[in-house]
C-alpha cells in the first residue's frame, strides 16, 4: 500500500507543478506587459503580476505603479520567465493563454492519473515497483531521450524560426520547412550541412535581419545582440542528450535477457587487491527495499544538478537578453542555490532515517556502506579540521586587511589573488591576466586545432566583459569563494555527522536501541544529547 500511496501522490505532485506554472503564464497573459517587453527587452521592465491589495495607503500605491503599468500597482517579474519565453518562440499574449490552458489541461489528466491508480485494478504491484532496470530504461530513454528528442523539435520547428522573425504555430507548421533542403540531407548523410550558413553576428534577434538558415551548429559563444548562447547550438546539444539517453535507455535487462543486470554489475564491484573490501556487495537488495535509500540518493543527485543550474544559468545564459537583467541574474542565482542546499539536506536526512530503519549489517558486511560507518571517526574529524581551518584563515585575513584600513594604513594589508583560477580561466582563453597558457596562448596546439570550428566565438565572449562568463577575478572574489567554502563544509560537516551518527556514536554505540526522539541520557555518560539526524 504504500508504494501505491507513494506512486499516486507522485502524479498530484506534478499536478500542482503544472497548474502552478500554468498560473504563471495566465497571470502574465491577463496582467503582465509581455508584448510591449518583446519590443524594447531591455528597457521596458517585465511585470509579474497585479497586487490586489497593497497596503501602507498611496505611497505603497505610488511605489509600486512602475514600468507604465496601466493596471495599477504591479510587481516587476525578476524570474526570467519573459526571456524564456521569448526565447522559445512565444510572441503574444494570445500565445500565453494557450500554453496556461494546455498546462491546464495536463494537471487535470495527472490528477485523474493519481486518482485511477488508487483503484484496485489500477494498483502496481510490489514487484512493479522492484523492477529496476525496466524504471531505468523507461526513464532514460523515455523520461529524458524522448523528452530531449522533442525539445530539440521544438526548437528547430519553432523556437530558431521565431528568433529570425518567421512566426509558427500549429495552422502553418507542417508549410514552413525550418531547413530549406528539408529531410534531404539527414537521409544523404550530407548532415554538415545543417551547420552550413549560421546567423550573422549583426543578427537582430527576432527579426530576418543577419538570419542564416543552419538549424544544428557548433559555434561557440554567444549572440553578440542578446549574450546568450546561439538557439541552434542549443538545439544541436539537446539532440545530442536525446541521442546518447536513448541509447542508454536500452542498457538493461528485461525482456530479452540481454543487457546489463544491475544485480550483476554491482556484485561485480569489487576494487582489485582487496583493500576496499567487497566493494558494491550487498547494495542492489539495501536500496531496493529501501525507499528512503532511494529518496536519499535521488535528492542527492538532484540537488548537485540544482546548484550546477545555479552556476550555468549566468556563467552560460541560454535565455535572449537575460544576462543584461542583473537583478534577474542574481535572483535566480541564489534562488537555486538556496533550492540545492534544501534539497541535499533532505539528502542527509532520509539517508539517517534509511541507517536507523532499513540498514542491515550483516547484508553489508564489509562493501562500501558498512566502511564508511566504520572509519566514520576519521571522515568526521577530517571535514571538522578543513571547516575549521578555511574559517580561521579567512576570517583572519578578511579582519586583518579590514582593521589595516581602517587604521590608515592599506600599505601593511595582505595582498592575495587567486592565481590557481585564474590560471584555470587563463587555460579556457582569458587573456587579461597575461598568463598564456592552453587557450590563451596563440600558439598552443589546442588553440589552433579549434581554431576552425567553436573557438572564435567562445574566446571572443570569454573576453568581452558585457557577459558574465568567466568574470574577472581578483582578492575579493578569493576571499568570498573562501567564505563560501567554510559555509559549504560546515554544513556538510552537520549533516554528514547527523547521518553517519545515526545508529550510534564513539560516545554513545548503543543510540540506535533507545528508540527516536530519545533526549540524552545524563550527565554520568558524556556525549548522549542530540548527536544525530535521528534526535528530536
Amino acid at each position: 500500500r504504500l508504494y501505491q500511496n507513494i506512486f499516486a501522490s507522485h502524479f498530484g505532485q506534478l499536478a500542482i507543478i503544472f497548474l502552478w506554472t500554468s498560473g504563471n503564464l495566465f497571470h502574465v497573459a491577463w496582467q503582465g506587459n509581455f508584448e510591449s517587453w518583446i519590443q524594447d527587452p531591455l528597457h521596458v521592465r517585465p511585470i509579474a503580476h497585479a497586487i490586489w491589495d497593497p497596503h501602507f495607503g498611496q505611497p505603497a500605491l505610488e511605489a509600486f505603479t512602475r514600468g507604465g503599468a496601466a493596471i495599477g500597482p504591479v510587481n516587476i517579474a525578476y524570474s526570467g520567465v519573459y526571456q524564456w519565453w521569448y526565447t522559445i518562440g512565444l510572441r503574444t499574449n494570445g500565445d500565453l493563454y494557450t500554453g496556461a490552458l494546455f498546462l491546464l489541461f495536463i494537471s487535470a489528466i495527472f490528477l485523474i492519473a493519481g486518482w485511477l491508480h488508487l483503484q484496485p485494478k489500477w494498483k502496481p504491484s510490489v514487484s512493479w515497483f522492484k523492477n529496476a532496470e525496466s524504471r531505468l530504461n523507461h526513464h532514460l530513454s523515455g523520461l529524458f531521450g524522448v523528452s530531449s528528442l522533442a525539445w530539440t523539435g521544438h526548437l528547430v520547428h519553432v523556437a530558431i524560426p521565431g528568433s529570425r522573425g518567421e512566426y509558427v504555430r500549429w495552422n502553418n507548421l507542417l508549410d514552413v520547412l525550418p531547413y530549406p533542403q528539408g529531410l534531404g540531407p539527414l537521409f544523404m548523410g550530407q548532415w554538415n550541412l545543417y551547420a552550413q550558413n549560421p546567423d550573422s553576428s549583426s543578427h537582430l534577434f527576432g527579426t530576418s535581419q543577419g538570419a542564416g538558415t543552419a538549424i544544428l551548429t557548433l559555434l561557440g559563444g554567444f549572440h553578440p545582440q542578446t549574450q546568450s548562447l546561439w538557439l541552434t547550438d542549443i538545439a544541436h546539444h539537446h539532440l545530442a542528450i536525446a541521442f546518447l539517453f536513448l541509447v542508454a535507455g536500452h542498457m538493461y535487462r528485461t525482456n530479452f535477457g540481454i543487457g546489463h543486470s544491475i544485480k550483476d554489475l554491482l556484485e561485480a564491484h569489487i576494487p582489485p587487491g582487496g583493500r576496499l573490501g567487497r566493494g558494491h556487495k550487498g547494495l542492489y537488495d539495501t536500496i531496493n527495499n529501501s525507499l528512503h535509500f532511494q529518496l536519499g540518493l535521488a535528492l542527492a543527485s538532484l540537488g548537485v544538478i540544482t546548484s550546477l543550474v545555479a552556476q550555468h544559468m549566468y556563467s552560460l545564459p541560454a535565455y535572449a537578453f537575460i544576462a543584461q537583467d542583473f537583478t534577474t541574474q542574481a535572483a535566480l542565482y541564489t534562488h537555486h542555490q538556496y533550492i540545492a542546499g534544501f534539497i541535499m539536506t533532505g539528502a542527509f536526512a532520509h539517508g539517517a532515517i534509511f541507517f536507523i530503519r532499513d540498514y542491515n549489517p550483516e547484508q553489508n558486511e564489509d562493501n562500501v556502506l558498512a566502511r564508511m560507518l566504520d572509519h566514520k571517526e576519521a571522515i568526521i574529524s577530517h571535514l571538522s579540521w578543513a571547516s575549521l581551518f578555511l574559517g580561521f584563515h579567512t576570517l583572519g585575513l578578511y579582519v586583518h586587511n579590514d582593521v589595516m584600513l581602517a587604521f590608515g594604513t592599506p600599505e601593511k594589508q595582505i595582498l592575495i589573488e587567486p592565481i590557481f583560477a585564474q590560471w584555470i580561466q587563463s587555460a579556457h582563453g582569458k587573456t587579461s591576466y597575461g598568463f598564456d597558457i592552453l587557450l590563451s596562448s596563440t600558439n598552443s596546439p589546442a588553440f589552433n586545432a579549434g581554431r576552425s570550428i567553436w573557438l572564435p566565438g567562445w574566446l571572443n565572449a570569454i573576453n568581452e566583459n558585457s557577459n558574465s562568463l568567466f568574470l574577472t577575478i581578483g582578492p575579493g572574489d578569493f576571499l568570498v569563494h573562501h567564505a563560501i567554502a567554510l559555509g559549504l563544509h560546515t554544513t556538510t560537516l552537520i549533516l554528514v555527522k547527523g547521518a553517519l551518527d545515526a545508529r550510534g556514536s564513539k560516545l554513545m554505540p548503543d543510540k540506535k536501541d533507545f528508540g527516536y526522539s530519545f533526549p540524552c541520557d545524563g550527565p554520568g555518560r558524556g556525549g548522549t544529547c542530540d548527536i544525530s539526524a535521528w534526535d528530536a
